[in-house]
């Protein structure tokens, strides 16, 4: 069995990697998906990057270095808000720092959206992935999903800025949508399928 080491401990994060990529076999192996934790991997890692990419990269190296034999994947993704010059972006897990609730992080980006028409909040999440083979081999993917800003938390289904992100096509926030609907159509969904191809 391959073993992939995902570098994250967000648990949330883990839950959809693993359905998104339960049909994964590679060279005729199945595959096991373990987070840092699970993978008994403890590095501190320093994402210094100016690009989503850059920071996947540095994530899947940091990684790659202390697991020599598995594959590693590693994401970074954020919320791009237009009207807020593209805030909080690469940050997003850092805004307002990296303990805060997300329920204060939505807060204050509604907050700074009050009076702000419709038309005027589009945002996008971005994932970029990162694929650090065994070999030392480089691979990745980004994926997108356009959407808009709400004027307040709706849902309890995905984690993070899920709730304040409305998705245009179904009405809804991502915290809104089925975990099927969201895995079909968010960020990480695509850029998830598109390193699938990569691997298989």
């Amino acid at each position: 069995m391959r073993r992939i080491i995902f570098a994250t401990g967000n648990e949330g994060k883990m839950k959809e990697i693993r359905m998104i990529l339960s049909d994964l076999v590679i060279s005729g192996e199945p595959v096991e998906i373990l987070s840092m934790k699970e993978a008994g991997v403890i590095t501190d890692i320093v994402e210094d990057g100016k690009t989503f990419l850059e920071n996947a990269v540095i994530k899947a190296r940091a990684v790659a270095e202390c697991a020599k034999d598995a594959i590693v994947l590693a994401d970074d993704s954020g919320l791009v808000i237009d009207y807020l010059n593209g805030e909080p972006g690469i940050y997003s897990a850092r805004y307002l720092g990296e303990n805060t609730p997300y329920s204060v992080k939505n807060a204050n980006l509604i907050g700074r959206l009050e009076g702000v028409p419709k038309e005027q909040r589009s945002a996008r999440f971005v994932c970029a992935i990162a694929c650090v083979m065994p070999d030392g081999r480089l691979l990745s993917s980004e994926g997108t999903i356009e959407g808009s800003i709400g004027y307040e938390e709706r849902g309890h289904n995905g984690f993070g800025y899920d709730p304040i992100f409305m998705v245009p096509e179904y009405g809804k926030s991502t915290a809104e949508l089925s975990e099927e609907q969201k895995n079909e159509i968010s960020h990480r969904g695509k850029a998830l399928r598109a390193i699938k191809e990569q691997l298989r």
